[in-house]
């Protein structure tokens, strides 16, 4: 294969939205895979719906999912002398012409064949203009618009890497505008021009570029420059099987950062829309994703967005990432709250880091660290609503518990062994089952009905605290 190279060309006319990643991501993998080169380029033609911060959340979005680009990003508004001097090349080689309809007239001709139930292309009126017609336009000072002369017959065929071949008959191609009255350059003749510029190779894109295709090959073969290989991935559903939107949730890359998953495990499951690396695996590895991805891994169906298996994959992460790496993702959250201690990043983070551990296996979003870890680091928690009800109802715990404090106090090490064996003694000699005090002290201790091992809890909270919280439980 020839040295690869791909581009992602978002229009800075939204934030980075699910579909657009996962087209940034399959490019980026197809990249690395071959070791290529992955190239940023901003569609900014459209002046009245982009704007700069737009191209910020872009850039974002693609930095948080680590997704770095070798080359760019280049902007189309930086390149309009380009676009205009090809649309003015191919009309000089009659392989364009000048189209003098005006967009009431065009709108109309749509709006009658609309009310006819007809399918309706551009009809090719100014395709037969004389020179002298055309003269006389320009003379009167007319706006014009630049078309690209599509042959009247025959087909055009390509062969795309997951759908195989695809054939269109030039009958059904309009003469498509190449350069605006504006002298704006449409979308066909930009990204072509860039492509070619930019000397891509394959281009990667949802599947509803497919009917594109056919006019940019014309445009290639018209500029007499060699054609890349296409590859449309299928489009994203939401679970009722309609095209993804904001009424299936969010949308938005950084949105879903902002609600608490990990950019390895938002990559994976992007990865896994639409594609699939020929056996069962599902949690994947940056590097594992890179050496098995290939074109012919993606399927011809569209694929679903399942929020609860991304929330499932996102527990898969937290629990097995190194206390280490998750460090600053819980700081944040952490300050977010208003519990963060700045001794949690000196003195001590060492136990910080053990609290990560104790609550990573139970944690599915990242906000999960602040809920279920408040009780370590603050007494000011609130106690589940249930939890009361269900475990501090026998009438005995209300001697017990404080007995098990002073027990517990005594004790020269709190350490695993000693919180267990002395609760568990305790049980014996008091004749109630260890399960009575393990439940009313995890409520009293972390406010949760179900939380991590109690002993571990014990240990976590420290000594003094944890006799303070159980001798204050009635």
């Amino acid at each position: 294969m020839p040295d690869v190279r791909v581009r992602f060309a978002p229009s800075p006319t939204g934030y980075l939205h699910v579909g657009g990643a996962r087209t940034a991501l399959f490019n980026w993998l197809f990249a690395k895979h071959h070791e290529g080169k992955f190239i940023l380029r901003i569609e900014d033609t459209d002046v009245e719906r982009s704007s700069a911060e737009m191209v910020h959340g872009i850039l974002e979005g693609l930095s948080w999912l680590g997704l770095e680009w070798d080359e760019g990003p280049y902007f189309q508004s930086q390149r309009m002398q380009q676009y205009q001097s090809a649309a003015r090349k191919l009309l000089q080689e009659q392989k364009a012409y000048a189209c003098f309809c005006s967009q009431e007239l065009l709108a109309a001709k749509r709006e009658a064949a609309a009310k006819a139930k007809l399918a309706w292309k551009y009809d090719g009126t100014c395709r037969k203009l004389s020179e002298a017609e055309i003269r006389e336009k320009e003379g009167q000072g007319q706006a014009r618009a630049i078309r690209f002369k599509v042959p009247s017959e025959g087909k055009i065929h390509f062969e795309d890497q997951v759908f195989g071949t695809i054939e269109h008959d030039f009958q059904n191609i309009e003469d498509f505008v190449l350069l605006r009255s504006d002298g704006m350059p449409t979308y066909h003749l930009g990204v072509v021009l860039d492509d070619i510029d930019m000397r891509i190779t394959h281009v990667i894109r949802g599947a509803d570029h497919i009917s594109n295709t056919p006019k940019q090959i014309l445009l290639y073969r018209a500029l007499g420059q060699p054609i890349p290989l296409f590859a449309h991935v299928p489009l994203i559903l939401g679970p009722d099987k309609t095209r993804l939107s904001k009424r299936h949730g969010a949308t938005s890359v950084t949105a879903y950062r902002d609600q608490g998953y990990l950019p390895e495990a938002f990559r994976n499951f992007l990865a896994l829309l639409g594609w699939a690396p020929g056996d069962e695996r599902e949690k994947m590895g940056t590097q594992e994703l890179i050496q098995s991805f290939s074109l012919q891994g993606i399927n011809k169906s569209n694929a679903v967005f399942n929020l609860e298996k991304l929330e499932w994959l996102n527990s898969q992460y937290l629990s097995s990432t190194p206390a280490a790496e998750l460090f600053p993702y819980v700081k944040a959250e952490m300050e977010k709250a208003g519990l963060w201690d700045a001794e949690y990043e000196g003195s001590r983070k060492a136990w910080f880091l053990s609290l990560i551990d104790l609550l990573k296996t139970r944690a599915r979003l990242l906000p999960d660290f602040v809920t279920n870890g408040r009780a370590f680091l603050s007494d000011e928690y609130e106690i589940e609503a249930h939890a009361p009800e269900k475990f501090l109802q026998e009438p005995s715990l209300r001697l017990l518990l404080p007995e098990l404090a002073s027990r517990l106090e005594g004790l020269p090490r709190f350490d695993l062994e000693s919180c267990e064996f002395t609760l568990r003694e305790f049980a014996d000699e008091k004749q109630v089952k260890a399960g009575l005090l393990i439940n009313a002290a995890r409520v009293l201790l972390t406010g949760k009905a179900v939380a991590p091992g109690i002993f571990q809890v014990m240990h976590t909270l420290g000594q003094k605290r944890t006799v303070e919280r159980l001798r204050k439980a009635f």
